[in-house]
């Protein structure tokens, strides 16, 4: 953590980032304080995980990720100037995401009624008569013994939690240019996905079979951290936020940010880097239907909206980069 945190080489164009620190700074007696920093927070960050269990509200892992940028900044020897610029970039960031959970529980409140049928129609169509849903959990779903692969897509689905937060804040550190480039599209494919369960409020597979459309599923996730002895962090992901919304199916978010994050990073992905974005939304997908939280339509439509934002963002950008080079040349 303490390297991906550390501040990327200075560069002279960019306004606002963290100075460098002068010999002298290291040198004071107050810079020393420095070396206690990081065990004090994860220290702290231990002593919460045991007493609280693992943190997946959102306003939870912001809380973490400011103090471990608050925290890189006290190590680094940047004091007041680091505490400065992490409140500046990161509390609006919590604040827009804040304000986002608490209209999808609004979003919840539609005066329609939710729609299931056309999902549960074209999963049947894709399974040759039964959802890959019912599929998937009757082969390979052992109800209060989760198997390595139940860990597994566990592992996957809780990342949706964590993996653009803990992104956002190693670019922020590395890259800023990268950093306002994914939070656009964070943003943009977040509130796109509001404005979708507004005008269609949609069912999950594990809600439509609570109500007697599909056979009996289990939400694999929710259980095997259950079966994990882990109630606390069940607990977090229950109420993770008092304005949950468990019509807002359509389109799948777990899906669309790591099809984000591939459409995002692809052009400058070397070989392994293009790997592991490619693997992570199958993963995704796979769990999803697997642990009926989502239709495959569902993840279909996460994956086309993420491309709609990414490649509509990048054009709007190139356009506007053009704009400025042709009036820079006229002005020359």
């Amino acid at each position: 953590m303490t390297k991906l945190l550390s501040p990327a080489p200075p560069s002279p164009v960019r306004a606002g980032r963290l100075r460098p620190v002068s010999d002298r700074d290291r040198r004071t007696g107050l810079s020393r304080l420095r070396l206690l920093a990081w065990p004090a927070y994860l220290t702290a960050f231990v002593w919460f995980v045991a007493t609280q269990g693992m943190a997946f509200a959102n306003d939870v892992v912001f809380l973490w990720l400011i103090g471990a940028l608050l925290t890189a900044a006290v190590h680094s020897g940047h004091g007041g100037r680091g505490f400065l610029l992490v409140l500046r970039d990161w509390i609006p960031v919590m604040a827009v995401v804040w304000v986002y959970s608490l209209l999808r529980g609004y979003g919840a409140q539609t005066p329609w009624a939710p729609h299931w049928l056309p999902q549960l129609r074209a999963d049947e169509l894709l399974g040759s008569g039964e959802t890959w849903t019912v599929r998937l959990q009757q082969a390979l779903y052992t109800p209060g013994s989760p198997h390595w692969y139940d860990y597994a897509a566990t592992a996957v689905y809780l990342s949706h939690f964590l993996v653009v937060f803990v992104l956002l804040a190693v670019l922020w550190r590395r890259s800023h240019r990268h950093f306002r480039q994914l939070l656009a599209c964070y943003f943009t494919l977040t509130f796109a996905g509001f404005a979708t369960y507004l005008l269609y409020p949609a069912d999950p597979p594990w809600l439509v079979a609570q109500q007697g459309s599909l056979p009996p599923l289990h939400r694999v996730a929710w259980e095997t951290i259950s079966a994990m002895g882990l109630p606390q962090a069940d607990s977090l992901l229950e109420n993770g936020s008092q304005f949950a919304n468990d019509v807002a199916a359509m389109p799948s978010l777990h899906s669309a940010y790591p099809a984000m994050l591939l459409f995002l990073f692809w052009p400058a992905a070397g070989r392994t880097l293009r790997a592991l974005l490619v693997t992570y939304p199958l993963a995704m997908a796979f769990t999803l239907v697997y642990g009926a939280e989502h239709f495959i339509v569902d993840v279909l439509v996460g994956w086309t909206y993420a491309a709609v934002v990414v490649l509509g963002l990048r054009l709007l950008r190139n356009r506007r980069t053009a704009r400025a080079a042709a009036e820079a040349d006229l002005a020359g």
